[in-house]
């Protein structure tokens, strides 16, 4: 080894930094991986960065079914990247820069490859515009929900976005999976006459040229599958429930024609359970509360379509009480607190299955108790049973042992604890993971904690035995 000149030379070493005493390591750049890592969705999202804030900016007319965007997404590399991925199905891409300079892409299925002119430090902040268009498709016969078309849905009007769990992509391209959260920012440019609700804030509102521009803000961060812009008539109505949270229902003109109840059942049923699961789970996390309710049909069929999209529900149609109460429950067990793969989504649909059990105590309807032991009152050989609830396969993990199971769960556990330490973990839970994601894992070692019990046994049983409990 000798000094030539400040250099420091290694002899001998085929292959060598060369430092400048004083200074770092050269940074070294590889590829971000095409998957997250999640078990159910190999492909779903992508590694070696972190995405902080999405600003959508399109335009679509229902005349055509055109969609035209560019959405800029400002990340954090959590890696050296020579190269790194998104997800988008079906539309083109005709340009893509990084930091402001063009960069070449690939497409290989959903993901979109994207080589930028420099590599990217790990640490460092970067933006990227990805500009494209067409005419996005809607999945259709897909065994996750049970053939149900989901995604983007073309409306009589315009269209709304349902994409729980992997069609986000079918309109956005972005890193698609429920673990990376970020904030959002909608710009939606549609014809005169037309409106746009979206999750968030409504921030501006123009009319010109024959456009109306809708520009909605998220500033809390959300999971990629709870984005949605519904796009066509709507009636609003405005206000704050009466625990002051501030609320906007959307609802489709022709629902309220066949319905002219309907504005007021969404507000007041949304309000009424805004307000009991604030004082129930802890304070509400977002800023806004509401409903989108939709006359949407897909090839001329009604769609039977209920989700929780950030700070105000998605519905196709009037639904029950008890189905608002679960989405809004939702927006603290799914949505502030999300899933970090899939397979743990007991904790979003249980934890709202068991908000119904609420719901009825709540209303009169039945105590939790009850409705316990109505959904237990299946015969041990009905493969109700049969599903492993914390981990119940792709293609199952939205069957209705995944839900009720769930909220089973979480009633025995109830009663085996009782109710003061039960509300405190839900509380605590609430506190902890907000506007993160969590585990089945880190749920039972909160309850364990709590509680000051040993609960290992309680949980083999009703989360990860296929089969009807009969002691725990």
């Amino acid at each position: 080894m000798k000094r030539v000149r400040g250099l420091l030379i290694v002899a001998g070493c085929a292959l060598c930094f060369v430092l400048t005493p004083g200074t770092a390591a050269a940074q070294s750049y590889s590829p971000g991986a095409a998957g997250i890592g999640d078990p159910y969705f190999e492909l779903e999202g992508n590694g070696g960065y972190d995405v902080q804030h999405y600003d959508l900016t399109f335009s679509y007319d229902p005349a055509t079914d055109q969609l035209d965007a560019v959405n800029k997404i400002t990340a954090t590399a959590t890696q050296g990247l020579s190269r790194f991925d998104l997800d988008l199905q079906q539309l083109t891409v005709k340009s893509v820069d990084v930091n402001g300079t063009a960069a070449s892409f690939t497409r290989n299925g959903q993901e979109l490859v994207i080589t930028p002119a420099a590599g990217i430090a790990n640490g460092s902040t970067f933006t990227v515009n990805v500009r494209y268009g067409g005419v996005p498709k809607t999945i259709v016969g897909s065994p996750i929900v049970f053939g149900s078309p989901y995604g983007f849905i073309h409306t009589d009007d315009g269209a709304f976005m349902g994409d729980e769990p992997n069609a986000t992509s079918t309109w956005i391209p972005l890193n698609d999976h429920p673990s990376d959260k970020a904030t959002w920012t909608f710009r939606v440019t549609v014809p005169a006459g037309l409106e746009v609700i979206a999750n968030g804030n409504l921030v501006r509102h123009t009319d010109s040229g024959g456009k109306s521009t809708w520009v909605w803000d998220e500033p809390h961060p959300m999971s990629n599958y709870l984005a949605t812009a519904g796009i066509g008539q709507w009636q609003f109505k405005n206000g704050t429930t009466p625990g002051r949270i501030p609320e906007t229902v959307a609802i489709d003109p022709t629902l309220l024609q066949s319905n002219p109840s309907s504005m007021d059942f969404f507000y007041d049923t949304t309000a009424e359970a805004t307000d009991l699961w604030n004082d129930t789970f802890g304070p509400y996390p977002f800023d806004s509360t509401g409903a989108i309710a939709d006359n949407a049909t897909y090839n001329g069929q009604s769609i039977g379509f209920s989700l929780e999209t950030q700070t105000r529900p998605l519905y196709s149609a009037v639904r029950s009480t008890s189905t608002i109460a679960h989405e809004l429950a939702h927006q603290w067990f799914g949505d502030s607190v999300s899933v970090r793969t899939w397979k743990e989504i007991w904790l979003n649909e249980g934890f709202a299955s068991f908000a119904q059990y609420l719901w009825d105590e709540h209303t009169g309807v039945r105590t939790a108790k009850e409705d316990f032991k109505l959904d237990y009152s299946r015969k041990a050989n009905d493969p109700f049973w049969d599903i492993v609830v914390a981990d119940p396969q792709r293609d199952t993990m939205f069957a209705r042992a995944v839900y009720r199971r769930g909220a089973m769960t979480l009633q025995a556990l109830r009663e085996k604890i009782g109710d003061e330490p039960f509300f405190d973990i839900l509380r605590t839970w609430a506190a902890q993971h907000r506007y993160g994601t969590a585990t089945t894992e880190e749920f039972i070692a909160l309850s364990e904690q709590i509680s000051g019990q040993d609960l290992s046994n309680f949980f083999q049983v009703w989360l990860y035995t296929p089969e009807k409990p009969k002691k725990w």
